[in-house]
């Protein structure tokens, strides 16, 4: 083999070249490198009509292989801006946006803001953004924000400086409130009350307006006089009474007192002696008084009479009632996680309620059993004491062995509740149970309070030249094309996920399948088509599922955009196995939902274990989580858990569970005999089907507590098995220390999408800009064969809905922004480059397109984003 550089299209002397051999450790291949310097006169002295050049050349026996071509350009910096950032004064909590264009420059200058002199780091100040076209943009301007500003530009050349922007943020006054109306200024007649307000809420600041309208404002008032009351004249003496009295009555009404004026003086009855003191009250008041006492007595006899009739009559009614009694079997069961009653006809003849000795009859007992199987966050309250004795709703209930009780379950599960039914073709009916927040289960574990959260929220500013929104570790990612937004235009673009219980709520048998996104602001409207990314927990076959996509109105009820195998020219929709690719034209809250067609319709779970020490230092309590396929539902499982020291102690793992009514069983198997016990009653737990199947993204978990025979005992290993009736089973295998200290750390997410939450500009798509034009150059002119865009969608693996694509201006860019949200994360432009080497051979506009650019473009993407 021989290597040689060519230069400018001439071949440099071979005593110019240095070159290294060495040996490729993993394929044991011989390597050569060959350098070359170029030095800063050879550019200079170079005149021709491109920069100079330099390109590699290697042949052998073989054949011939040629380089891409090298390009050294001389470095500079020109001193004047093209822009320089202009002064502002604007109002507090309103946006900044400072311009600035760098100066000309070969490497491309980098941008540095400063205020006051002192760098501005804009991740260190989430509500400033440096990033968009060199710009600076505050979005709520605040008083600190005042200041001097200058754009700084610098490359390996030199460093230049913008003119000083002074920015003034200034607030506008404003009112307090008015004061309560002072009293009228007169006690009596015509006179005036005012009431005033200050220029202090707030005050102005920094050259801000001051208040319109008037400090104080005056109404007149009319008070009336007083008039104190006069007393009428007596009344005539009224008979002589039985006490030898008689009376007589005077009124404050000549005149009454009006207008807070004075009451009369004096009294209002007068009585006196109207014998003379020749009355004698002797045996007729005695009289009176023993009559009094016989009225009295014979009332008290006759409620004492009353009272004693009632007891007896509510003694009598118990006893004939006393043939039924309640006893609560297996107390030890309420401290492990089953609340297990016994309802029990007592036999003729035997007077106790339970016979430890006698088997069960289960044909005249009711036993409830509840594991301790709930939705988090919502389903969360404490059972008390009183609870567990009230009387049970009407729930079917099996005994199936003495380490497992199933709460409605038999061959097929049961649940007795609000029930939605759905019906199925080929005359298979199931009955899909939707559990209303309500209805919640009672449990006894005492669980810490977690923290309410309705909504998971990210933003950021966005122009014309686009960029990507990703919700970190959710699945949920937000496409802004290039040119979507006018020029001269930037929007703060947010993304949201609803966190609470979901508003969508199921019809008959259709189930949530995703989070419930909201994307906006909603009166913003796009010239291209934004991709929106949605993870779902279905396992995709359109044989088994009919999947919708649908939209909240504004008020607040949920219609169907689309079903995704429907054709449609309003949205388009790329269903791939973990999440759906949405194109729109306008922002609102979407949400996937899935009508299962057969009973083999599958939705993906994932299984997780989580561990945690118990208030008394020998439990330790395991919590397994059945959560939908979706990274946002397993994202609320970790938050909760953290909120209760809850330690992941196994890689979750995939379950398929079918639409089939069967039942899903939890197990803890192989606990170590002598140095682990689990709480009676507790290794295995049942879940109904409804439970799991219409969890709405709701997480779902069922908590075993186990306990150390020993406090030297820091070791656990035991299996948990998670499988559906007649379905697919996992195992997760327990291998930790209960000690902090010692314990392995399990990651809970890759961290692939964290650290950009936002990126904006060429950065954020992998394609470069200048390879995508040249693609839409050469697909959207139609072609009679068919080689034009409907190409480029099939080679990509699009090919359904092709009517959408045509009602657009450019269905090749349309077509790419879909690959790009496709393929955000998995791998490189591999399938891409493929597909245009493929269709290359018919398109010469296409055969500049090497692989070489194509990866040195997706290097550069990786590197930008940290990959």
């Amino acid at each position: 083999m021989q290597i040689f550089f060519k230069c400018n299209g001439e071949w440099v002397h071979q005593n110019e070249h240095v070159s290294e051999e060495s040996l490729d450790e993993s394929s044991g291949l011989k390597v050569r490198e060959v350098f070359i310097n170029v030095t800063r006169q050879q550019v200079e002295d170079f005149h021709g009509p491109e920069d100079y050049w330099c390109q590699c050349v290697a042949w052998s026996h073989l054949g011939t292989s040629k380089s891409r071509k090298a390009s050294v350009r001389i470095a500079y910096l020109r001193k004047n801006f093209e822009q320089d950032p202009q002064g502002r004064e604007v109002p507090i909590e309103g946006m900044i946006v400072l311009h600035c264009r760098p100066p000309e420059g070969v490497p491309a200058a980098e941008v540095e803001w400063l205020k006051n002199e002192e760098p501005i780091d804009s991740e260190q100040d989430e509500n400033i953004d440096t990033r968009a076209d060199h710009n600076l943009i505050i979005r709520q301007a605040r008083l600190s924000d005042s200041g001097n500003y200058t754009c700084m530009a610098a490359n390996i050349v030199a460093k230049r400086r913008s003119l000083s922007a002074t920015v003034v943020v200034y607030v506008n006054g404003g009112w307090s409130s008015w004061t309560e109306w002072s009293a009228c200024n007169v006690r009596c007649g015509r006179g005036w009350q005012k009431r005033s307000r200050t220029c202090t809420n707030p005050a102005p600041l920094n050259g801000g307006a001051f208040c319109e309208g008037m400090s104080v404002q005056k109404i007149t008032c009319t008070s009336l006089c007083p008039v104190d009351g006069s007393w009428e004249v007596w009344s005539e003496w009224s008979v002589c009474s039985p006490e030898c009295e008689h009376l007589r009555i005077r009124e404050c009404t000549a005149p009454p007192p009006r207008n807070g004026g004075k009451f009369c003086e004096g009294l209002s009855q007068e009585s006196e002696n109207c014998t003379d003191g020749l009355c004698i009250l002797g045996w007729s008041r005695r009289g009176i008084e023993n009559a009094s006492d016989i009225a009295l007595y014979s009332g008290l006899g006759a409620a004492v009479v009353a009272v004693a009739v009632l007891v007896i009559g509510v003694t009598l009614y118990r006893r004939s009632q006393s043939d039924y009694g309640v006893d609560v079997i297996d107390s030890s069961a309420l401290t492990g996680g089953f609340q297990t009653f016994n309802f029990k006809t007592v036999r003729q003849g035997n007077p106790l309620l339970l016979n430890s000795s006698m088997q069960p009859d289960l044909t005249v007992s009711r036993t409830y059993s509840g594991p301790i199987c709930l939705q988090d966050p919502l389903d969360k309250e404490l059972m008390t004491e009183s609870s567990l004795f009230n009387p049970l709703s009407d729930i079917k209930v099996k005994v199936q062995s003495s380490f497992m009780v199933s709460l409605g379950v038999s061959e097929r599960a049961e649940y007795h509740g609000k029930n939605h039914s759905g019906t199925f073709p080929h005359g298979n009916n199931r009955s899909f149970s939707t559990m209303h927040p309500r209805n919640k289960t009672p449990y006894i574990q005492n669980l810490s309070s977690l923290p309410t959260r309705t909504e998971l929220r990210t933003t950021g500013v966005f122009g014309h030249l686009g960029g990507r929104l990703v919700m970190p570790n959710t699945g949920v990612s937000l496409l802004i094309p290039h040119g979507a937004i006018p020029e001269e235009n930037s929007w703060e673009i947010y993304m949201s996920i609803n966190q609470g219980e979901p508003s969508l709520q199921s019809d008959g048998s259709e189930v949530l399948l995703s989070p419930e996104v909201t994307c906006g602001p909603p009166d913003m409207t796009v010239t291209t088509p934004f991709a929106l990314t949605i993870p779902h927990c279905a396992d995709v076959s359109s044989e088994h599922w009919n999947i919708h996509l649908k939209k909240r109105t504004q008020q607040g009820k949920w219609e169907e955009v689309m079903s995704v195998e429907d054709e449609s020219t309003s949205c388009y929709c790329l269903l791939d196995p973990f999440a759906c690719h949405v194109l729109l034209d306008s922002f609102g809250t979407y949400a996937l939902t899935g009508e299962p067609i057969t009973d083999c319709a599958v939705k993906q779970l994932k299984v997780a274990v989580f561990g945690c020490m118990s208030c008394n230092s020998l439990d330790y309590n395991l919590r397994v989580y059945c959560v939908d396929n979706t990274p946002w539902a397993f994202q609320e499982v970790v938050s909760d858990e953290r909120h209760q020291g809850g330690q992941l102690l196994e890689e979750p793992k995939l379950l398929h569970f079918k639409g089939n009514t069967f039942s899903l069983q939890i197990s803890v198997l192989d606990i170590p005999p002598f140095l682990w016990r689990i709480k009676p009653f507790t290794a295995c737990q049942e879940v109904p089907f409804s439970r799991v199947w219409c969890s709405n993204q709701q997480p779902l978990h069922c908590a075993f507590s186990l306990e150390r025979y020993t406090p030297t005992t820091t070791q656990l290993s035991c299996k948990i098995c998670i499988r559906q009736l007649k379905g697919h089973e996992q195992i997760l295998q327990v291998q930790t220390s209960i000690l902090e200290s010692e314990r392995e750390t399990i990651t809970f997410f890759a961290q692939e999408d964290s650290t950009f939450p936002a990126q904006t500009g060429p950065k954020a798509f992998k394609i470069p800009y200048s390879i995508r034009q040249r693609i839409c150059a050469t697909f959207d002119t139609p072609n009679a064969k068919g080689k034009d865009w409907q190409m480029l969608a099939q080679k990509n693996s699009i090919n359904r809905n092709l009517s959408y694509f045509a009602t657009q201006s450019s269905p090749s860019a349309v077509i790419l922004n879909l690959w790009e949200a496709r393929h955000q994360h998995d791998g490189d432009l591999d399938s891409l480059a493929c597909a245009l080497e493929e269709i290359g051979r018919t398109h010469t506009k296409l055969s500049n397109i090497t692989e070489s650019q194509l990866d040195e473009a997706d290097f550069n993407y990786s590197r930008q984003n940290g990959l």
